[in-house]
């Protein structure tokens, strides 16, 4: 499986390559029978819902929330202010409330419970919900009044929440900021207030993160360039410092959502069991390969947190740790805690709360938090629909796994097409379970994982020579044999 998610590509657009990009995603689309295009009956329920959404009575437009997200998007989840409390902070963050438009049962809710999650893949797009909703009336837009799940978290000195409480509200964010703009301002010395006190609460939960043992991985955004001539180079961009600290406080509302539902003995959790100790070690050989000193005492935790995203190999090696997150998954309970109620990377129980407009499970863990601290009943078509979830959820990301390796597939393939017969140096990190004369390889440069053959047994964790013997856009295969 390749480990290097492509999430954008640039090229001119009009060239031959960037069209056989286009169609090579249009067919993998069509294969996996995924599209962005809804039902008709679908598409009039959500323009029926997106104009008569169902309003709550708190009105709390006076605080001045902001969006920050890259600069592209439109459907937005999050909505953010953060604000001086003694010694400490209170975090107010604003959750788009898609139950506002979506009701149980209705077209749109039976077609995001198939679809599961928003597909991402080389700038192409397939959605959880209709735009209309998505990208328009349930997105927290600048200048527009929305419903909203209204977190509100206290966070002491130390960057730990100390209490939290969620209830609908109306909402109005002022101004739709974006990563690099928001990064630049802070560069220069121009950043406001808001953007300090975020400084501050992200450091201190990076922190806190690093005193349990947890680590979020500072996925760098690939990029597939297409060059004047035609050609295809692998670039990374690596996160900007606003990005992390914006993830951390996603984490943080994440972390109070299951702290509320572990309490109440009811909910549904974010899991991942415990590293495989194989997968260690074959991150061992990827450091290896890509030249990077991994010391043999040195955890997990404290290795990542060496690695500089804006240096190819490292990016390169913070995607292959992507293999450590397999095996996550969801878990509801009522009434006992789960055996494994843990998310192993972040050593810590963990919820997904804060993006219904692109992930299922996101809505209904919400709602349950607003019953919890209302003190009501989490609502029937919540518990009714518990057990089924995790299932649901697990096929919902099968099948973005699939889409997204597709994606890979054919950008490796239009990256590596005009150098077959090449050479290239790699290190052997894994052997096929069946035959040792077939594994995985790291390359450097392409930084990128791929598959090779040989006539004799591979040798596990050992610099080798291969050839590139195939690389076809149209079949998105992509081949090497041990010279």
């Amino acid at each position: 499986m390749p480990s290097n998610r492509v999430v954008k590509v640039r090229s001119t657009g009009d060239s031959v390559t960037a069209q056989e990009m286009r169609d090579g995603i249009a067919a993998i689309q069509q294969e996996l029978e995924v599209s962005a295009a809804f039902p008709d009956a679908v598409e009039r329920a959500a323009a029926e819902a997106a104009a008569s959404p169902r309003l709550p009575e708190l009105d709390r437009t006076d605080i001045p929330f902001v969006t920050i997200d890259p600069e592209s998007a439109r459907d937005l989840d999050q909505a953010m202010h953060i604000e001086r409390d003694g010694t400490g902070y209170v975090v107010h963050y604003a959750i788009a409330d898609v139950a506002a438009f979506v009701a149980p049962g209705d077209p749109v809710d039976v077609e995001a419970n198939r679809r599961g999650e928003t597909l991402y893949g080389a700038d192409s797009k397939i959605p959880l919900h209709p735009p209309v909703l998505s990208e328009g009336a349930a997105s927290l837009l600048p200048d527009e009044v929305r419903p909203a799940l209204l977190w509100t978290i206290k966070v002491d000195e130390t960057g730990e929440g100390t209490d939290v409480d969620v209830q609908r509200a109306l909402v109005r964010s002022r101004a739709k900021l974006s990563y690099e703009g928001v990064q630049a301002e802070l560069d220069a010395g121009k950043a406001s207030d808001l953007v300090g006190l975020l400084r501050e609460v992200g450091e201190l939960r990076l922190a806190r993160e690093a005193a349990r043992g947890g680590v979020s991985l500072p996925l760098p955004e690939q990029e597939l360039v297409e060059s004047e001539g035609g050609h295809w180079e692998l670039e990374f961009r690596r996160l900007t410092p606003v990005e992390t600290w914006n993830a951390q406080i996603s984490l943080l509302t994440g972390m109070a959502a299951a702290s509320l539902m572990v309490y109440a003995r009811t909910g549904i959790l974010r899991t991942l069991p415990p590293a495989d100790p194989r997968d260690v070690q074959r991150l061992h050989r990827t450091a290896r390969a890509l030249g990077i000193a991994w010391p043999a005492e040195q955890l997990y935790p404290d290795f990542i947190r060496t690695l500089d995203p804006s240096t190819p190999t490292h990016a390169a090696m913070i995607v292959a740790c992507t293999r450590l997150l397999r095996g996550a998954g969801y878990v509801t309970f009522n009434g006992e805690l789960p055996e494994q109620a843990q998310h192993s990377a972040l050593a810590s129980e963990y919820a997904h709360v804060t993006a219904p407009l692109r992930r299922l499970v996101d809505r209904y863990a919400g709602e349950i938090c607003v019953a919890l601290c209302a003190g009501t009943e989490v609502p029937t078509w919540v518990v009714e629909a518990m057990a089924g979830l995790p299932d649901a959820m697990t096929e919902s990301g099968r099948r973005a796994n699939r889409y997204e390796n597709a994606v890979v597939d054919l950008c490796e393939a239009e990256l590596l097409h005009e150098r077959v017969g090449e050479r290239f140096a790699a290190v052997v990190v894994e052997l096929d379970d069946k035959s040792r004369q077939k594994g995985d390889i790291t390359i450097q440069d392409p930084a990128i994982e791929a598959r090779v053959i040989a006539t004799t047994d591979l040798p596990l964790g050992e610099e080798v020579t291969v050839e590139l013997v195939e690389a076809d856009p149209r079949t998105r295969k992509v081949a090497f044999r041990l010279v």
